[in-house]
């Protein structure tokens, strides 16, 4: 995906039951699907972290779909923050951040 202007970037921590319910890999299906680039992770204090990139629609969309997740989540809350886009290409699901 190359970076245009009217191009919007959200970054959110999912938190719930979000991890051992398929989360990242029906957000990667889900990204993919409406063309959002990105990625997500879980983060080793049980939360969701991802970030959304691309046309502010589908973006928006993604943010939606992140307040309910996959079948066997249940998501609390969703903390979402505007950022600057970076012009990312594709989705992916990136390695768990150590505690350090």
């Amino acid at each position: 995906m190359s970076y245009r202007r009217d191009m919007v970037r959200k970054h959110l921590i999912v938190s719930g039951r979000v991890q051992g319910v398929f989360f990242r890999d029906s957000c990667l299906r889900a990204a993919t699907r409406h063309g959002v680039a990105g990625w997500v992770r879980n983060l080793p204090d049980g939360r969701v972290e991802a970030v959304f990139e691309g046309e502010p629609g589908a973006v928006d969309h993604m943010v939606e779909w992140a307040h309910s997740g996959p079948k066997d989540a249940h998501v609390r809350h969703v903390q979402v923050d505007d950022e600057p886009p970076e012009g990312l290409s594709g989705f992916r699901i990136r390695s768990t951040p150590w505690l350090g």
